[in-house]
């Protein structure tokens, strides 16, 4: 689950714009955007940079007992407007990054949108709060980008997860269960893509991961230029099913040269349009069959044809143009069904 406004979730905006359209009777006040009641409060802020940042959620009733969401869902955070109070609350689904063991707060991986869709941009409104401060949290979580809503959790394939900023959160969530259950992680690759190094949270948490539990975990940065002190890996997450991206993969996950494809592997997917879109068309000729039905519809594959690729958009650009016939025809060919 940044700035996230998700694409295939339903929590959307609840404010109510004021209506400048129709003249109001003399002596009556225009009706006032709706007004979010706080249920919760910032227990906890860590800033990456600017327009990067962890916020901590602590919900003034007492959480559910036991495992009361699964890793990988998301809920809707809201805020009222304090600049422009006249626009009232908006509210946005944000994935979870805590893990359902977690009982103090639930957190939230977020982005500051740079350039809003909204007149009423949650991120805007949130990023001026702090500590101690409140806002509204829906208190039910809902989503299926869930390991028991895409491969099953007795699948005993590699699991791939990439992510684009943000779009890291729920991973960690998931990772994060699946440790304090005494799950293994030794077959888990997270891959983490952002623009600049300092914008790759949970780095230490994922690189101990992958010391103490053999997690394998693959920052990139995107823009290495402005990083003179990073030495890993460059370029977007996508980037590593290029060619030579495929190939440090299977070496760092102990696959034989050639050989990374859906009999090994299943990917899940969570970001951006672009980090979706060129995941889905390079992993195409790997066998890679995606989940989304109006992609697979457009192709006609086969139902008995299992997915191998699972993704959570957070932006509304379609991942895929199925009207563009030389992209449909390199999916059709790559999945061999030409």
């Amino acid at each position: 689950m940044s700035p996230r406004e998700l694409r295939t979730l339903t929590g959307g905006s609840s404010h109510w714009r004021l209506c400048r359209s129709e003249p109001q009777p003399p002596g009556r006040r225009m009706e006032l955007a709706k007004v979010l009641e706080p249920n919760a409060t910032i227990v906890g802020r860590e800033d990456l940079s600017e327009e990067l940042a962890i916020f901590q959620v602590a919900l003034d009733e007492a959480l559910p007992e036991g495992d009361w969401f699964v890793p990988g869902q998301y809920m809707v955070i809201g805020v009222n407007n304090i600049q422009e109070p006249e626009l009232g609350g908006v509210q946005r689904p944000m994935s979870i990054a805590s893990e359902p063991a977690e009982r103090k707060h639930v957190e939230f991986y977020i982005r500051r949108v740079a350039k809003p869709e909204s007149k009423n941009p949650l991120t805007h409104s949130l990023f001026q709060l702090g500590e101690s401060e409140r806002v509204f949290l829906r208190p039910k979580p809902k989503g299926h980008f869930t390991i028991p809503g895409t491969i099953g959790p007795e699948d005993e394939r590699w699991r791939i997860y990439v992510s684009a900023g943000t779009g890291l959160a729920p991973f960690v969530s998931i990772a994060r269960d699946d440790i304090s259950h005494g799950r293994s992680v030794a077959k888990t690759c997270v891959i983490h893509g952002v623009s600049r190094s300092g914008d790759l949270g949970y780095r230490e948490e994922l690189e101990a991961m992958e010391r103490d539990h053999g997690l394998v975990y693959i920052p990139t940065v995107s823009r290495p230029a402005e990083c003179p002190d990073w030495s890993g890996s460059c370029g977007r997450a996508e980037d590593c099913f290029k060619d030579q991206g495929i190939e440090m993969l299977e070496s760092k996950m102990g696959l034989e040269s050639g050989s990374l494809g859906p009999d090994h592997a299943a990917v899940l997917v969570c970001g951006l349009q672009g980090t979706i879109g060129e995941s889905i068309l390079r992993l195409s000729s790997r066998g890679f069959v995606p989940a989304e039905k109006k992609i697979r519809k457009a192709l006609a594959i086969p139902e008995e044809r299992t997915p191998s690729l699972f993704f959570e958009q957070y932006d509304s650009d379609p991942v895929i143009d199925l009207e563009d016939q030389e992209i449909m025809s390199q999916l059709r060919s790559g999945l061999g069904l030409d």
